[in-house]
């Protein structure tokens, strides 16, 4: 995509990623770029992807990241992004750019922005049927259509997925649509439809305590709270599903789940003014819908949203100095209204008493401006900048319940924010073999009405106190190709963030709260590398080194009648692992009667990370092996035109490991006025899931 001059990006392709290998979610294939961390979300494909530790800080939703599919926004107003919308076989390709990117794409994108590209039709030319099956149920179907014909270009992909995931009484069922239609009206004027449909139909299970991990891991039988293992999660329901006593229920008995929906439907107009000017206009509609009664509440809401877009793009001259420069005008807008009612313990997802009611408009109208400077044959500069203004307007009802009655707490929210991102870049290339870039960049991100009506205390009421979170970044960079097969990439970056925005569980039952730590600073180093060895060898690397640290933040905690303030200047920011990434070694038969059949074997690893404030208590690191076999050949017959027949063991030697750690809040014991130590966190639940065990993915595409 036009724009990338100067950043930290990575392009990873279709083959080796997605074509001949298990790719049940899109984060298997985003751990090709450096500075990319991986978190199990609520679902089967919903995945945190956390670029630079920028989600790792961010509770069931993905924020701090912008999402785009052919140039359309999958993150909402609110700055909102859910990859589970999208399934990994209906792209050709995609970009991970890392830290603040505000300059290039907006509110929201501080940690850094996804660029998804489907397969066009030309690419396609024909229609192919896939289907992948495998451990704990998972079967995958799937089938793509997409061809030319004048000046119509369509693709089509459909998807339909389901299986159990590693717990026992968990359970998933999604489809996904993907339509990109392309019309040419005239040489210089063209026109794309892009819509995306999905639906998700899922049961959960229950986050675990680090010590409930232990003892059992993927909760097997945990059935019923009366026949419970040890080790099972069980969450506190009000008997009468109001207040009071409670009742002691498991994920199973309570039917934790998901029944979602999301529908985009969007249209851009190009038109190229002359030969080095080009204009387009872009709208989209985009409608998150949701019922989720997990954990002690059920949520229902509607989020529909706009985004609209006109930028102008030109080749031309600065000063006399060859330039690519753009301007565009954003606005977006989400109208939210969602309610909360208590889970009652009567059998599957029984609702409670009424609990709360939302309301809220988000939206952001803004500009973007961006120059491209060819400053000799060797030196290119960069300069851009995005002025935005974000307003949220909106209530929110509480109801609290007692043998007095009922009560109300109402909290009205009316706040407006103007944000301005600068950037600037220097690319230096030598000659084809190096590239030298620098750059430095701001980004910030809003917080969305949701977080600001939830307490520290994980409970319903005022937290519009809020700031937005701001980063400065600066990256330097060398990327070394000395001869074709081999490619080096290295970077070293430094951010420094005001008012960061950090989201941590606070126990079973209650809500993800969120809070701004005043001052916090990112350091850290990004290798990436690939190298056709010969012979049809091919190795990858994807290393990232993330030292993460408050450097100004009190924290008051409180119990009871008593407070009190610890100083957190130097604890590590939980979440965050030091040292991650992948290596993978492959091989390829390029000739003679095996040709076309490959293998590989790779490795992904992680650090261990502190999951509270104080640095009390950590989630174990890991190592996890894949191997892979495949076999892709074009076919002679009339019929199907290719074949690709693969399989894949995942997880080789079986290792149990946390795929996914929420952030845990620090407590005060309300005896002592002392903090809670390590033992206290380490069973606290709602936290942790577990990874899958050893598992087998299978699967064959016919192209026709």
């Amino acid at each position: 995509m036009e724009g990338t001059t100067g950043e930290s990006v990575t392009r990873i392709g279709r083959e080796g990623t997605i074509a001949n290998r298990a790719a049940p979610t899109i984060g298997t294939v985003l751990l090709d770029s450096p500075g990319v961390v991986l978190r199990q979300d609520n679902g089967a494909r919903d995945v945190i992807v956390s670029i630079r530790g920028s989600n790792a800080r961010a509770g069931r939703v993905m924020r701090n990241t912008v999402i785009l599919e052919d140039g359309f926004p999958l993150t909402q107003p609110d700055g909102v992004s859910r990859l589970d919308l999208v399934d990994p076989r209906a792209y050709a390709g995609l970009e991970v750019f890392r830290g603040p990117q505000s300059a290039l794409f907006g509110n929201y994108a501080t940690g850094g922005a996804i660029a998804l590209r489907t397969r066009t039709g030309r690419e396609i030319d024909g229609y192919e049927i896939g289907t992948d099956a495998g451990s704990f149920g998972y079967l995958n179907r799937y089938f793509t259509v997409g061809g030319v014909r004048g000046p119509v270009e369509i693709a089509l992909f459909t998807s339909d997925a389901r299986g159990r995931s590693v717990q026992d009484t968990t359970a998933y069922d999604i489809q996904t649509v993907d339509l990109t239609a392309r019309y040419t009206l005239t040489p210089d004027t063209r026109f794309t439809l892009k819509v995306i449909n999905n639906t998700i139909q899922a049961d959960l299970p229950a986050r675990a305590s680090r010590d409930q991990y232990r003892i059992n891991p993927f909760q097997r039988h945990c059935e019923t709270a009366a026949t419970a293992a040890s080790g099972c999660v069980l969450t506190n329901l009000f008997a009468n599903g109001a207040f009071g006593a409670t009742v002691p229920v498991t994920a199973s008995q309570a039917a934790f789940g998901r029944d979602d929906r999301r529908t985009i439907v969007a249209a851009r107009f190009e038109h190229d003014l002359d030969a080095a000017t080009t204009w387009r206009v872009q709208a989209g509609f985009d409608e998150r819908n949701f019922d989720q009664p997990f954990y002690t509440t059920s949520v229902r809401g509607s989020f529909p949203s706009w985004n609209l877009l006109t930028d102008l793009s030109r080749r031309g001259t600065w000063f006399g100095l060859p330039a690519v420069s753009s301007m565009t005008l954003a606005y977006s807008t989400v109208d939210s209204h969602s309610t909360v009612f208590n889970r009652a313990p009567t059998g599957g997802p029984a609702l409670g008493a009424f609990i709360g009611e939302q309301f809220a408009v988000q939206s952001n109208l803004g500009g973007r401006a961006r120059t491209d400077i060819a400053l000799s044959d060797a030196w290119t500069g960069v300069l851009g900048i995005s002025a935005e203004r974000t307003g949220i307007t909106g209530r929110n009802a509480a109801y609290g319940y007692s043998t007095a009655g009922r009560t109300e707490s109402l909290v009205i929210v009316d706040r407006d924010r103007f944000n301005l991102a600068p950037e600037l870049a220097l690319v230096y290339r030598p000659n084809l073999e190096w590239s030298f870039r620098g750059r430095v960049a701001t980004g910030y991100s809003d917080p969305g009405a949701t977080s600001l009506f939830v307490t520290a205390a994980g409970l319903p009421g005022n937290n519009t106190g809020l700031r937005t979170q701001e980063a400065l970044g600066s990256d330097l960079g060398i990327d070394w190709t000395p001869v074709e097969p081999l490619r080096i990439s290295l970077t070293g970056f430094v951010e420094a963030f005001r008012n960061e925005l950090i989201t941590q569980s606070q126990g079973a039952g209650r809500l993800t709260s969120t809070f701004n730590a005043p001052a916090s600073l990112h350091r850290g180093l990004e290798l990436g590398g690939e190298w056709a060895l010969g012979s049809g060898w091919r190795a990858t690397l994807s290393y990232g080194f993330d030292d993460q640290v408050y450097t100004r933040f009190v924290e008051s905690l409180s119990a009871g009648k008593l407070t009190a303030a610890f100083d957190q200047a130097g604890k590590r920011i939980p979440g965050v692992p030091r040292h991650h990434g992948l290596a993978r070694i492959g091989y390829e038969q390029v000739g003679g009667p095996f040709r076309g059949f490959g293998t590989f074997l790779e490795a992904v690893a992680q650090d261990d990370v502190f999951i509270d404030t104080a640095n009390l208590l950590t989630a174990p690191g890991y190592t996890i092996l894949n191997a892979n076999v495949h076999y892709a050949a074009e076919l002679p017959g009339p019929s199907a035109r290719r074949v690709n027949v693969y399989l894949e063991v995942r997880n080789v030697l079986d290792r149990t490991y946390v795929a996914s750690a929420l952030n845990l809040a620090n407590t005060l014991n309300a005896g002592t006025g002392l903090q809670n130590g390590a033992a206290v966190l380490a069973a606290t639940p709602g936290s942790i899931f577990a990874g899958a065990p050893r598992n087998i993915v299978g699967g064959m595409k016919l192209s026709f």
